[in-house]
């Protein structure tokens, strides 16, 4: 077993947009794969798109309502979380309720990066802000299935569950949580 190597986490910034643009490519990709999803590669790469375009625009935080931190091991980018209103798929599983509650989304983590604690120092470390913040409660979702599974553990039963979202046999879960019960 290897040692783990230095982890830092910092606010994004213009230095680390480029390694940021190519974790969302990797682990996303992965992601799909593993949920057994790598054809639909316009899905993919919408995805991909769409969290690209959500960090370029924190990097403008006067014309932006979302943060983002980048977790480095030894120097190199290995994992992102972001901040910021809740997005479609929780108004719309939710029927508005979670409206005003922020979201903690964009949790990625290099595939040859996972099962270290990286996604849970960045969690810690997202916590701390928003306490700072004065934000009280958070928001997240996932339709895979390996991260529901990880979040189910972490975060317990979910506010919501909607079935058939994305298809057939397909679950969307929503988690509603309390900031303080995920500080350290």
């Amino acid at each position: 077993m290897t040692k783990p190597g230095r982890l830092t986490i910092h606010p994004l910034t213009q230095d680390d947009i480029q390694s940021v643009y190519g974790l969302f490519e990797e682990s996303i990709s992965d992601a799909f794969a593993q949920e057994g999803l790598a054809s639909l590669q316009d899905d993919i790469q919408s995805e991909v798109d769409n969290k690209q375009q959500m960090a370029a625009s924190a990097l403008d935080p006067e014309h932006s309502d979302t943060y983002f931190l980048v977790a480095k091991l030894d120097g190199k980018v290995a994992g992102t979380i972001s901040f910021a209103p809740c997005g479609e798929d929780i108004r719309s599983c939710t029927e508005h309720q979670l409206d005003d509650v922020g979201e903690l989304g964009s949790l990625y983590i290099l595939p040859s990066c996972q099962g270290q604690g990286i996604g849970s120092a960045l969690i810690r470390e997202l916590m701390a802000y928003l306490k700072s913040r004065g934000i009280e409660e958070f928001c997240l979702d996932s339709g895979y299935k390996r991260a529901q599974q990880r979040w189910l553990r972490k975060f317990g039963e979910p506010h919501t569950v909607v079935k058939d979202y994305w298809g057939p046999d397909s679950v969307h879960m929503v988690w509603l949580c309390k900031v303080r019960d995920y500080l350290v």
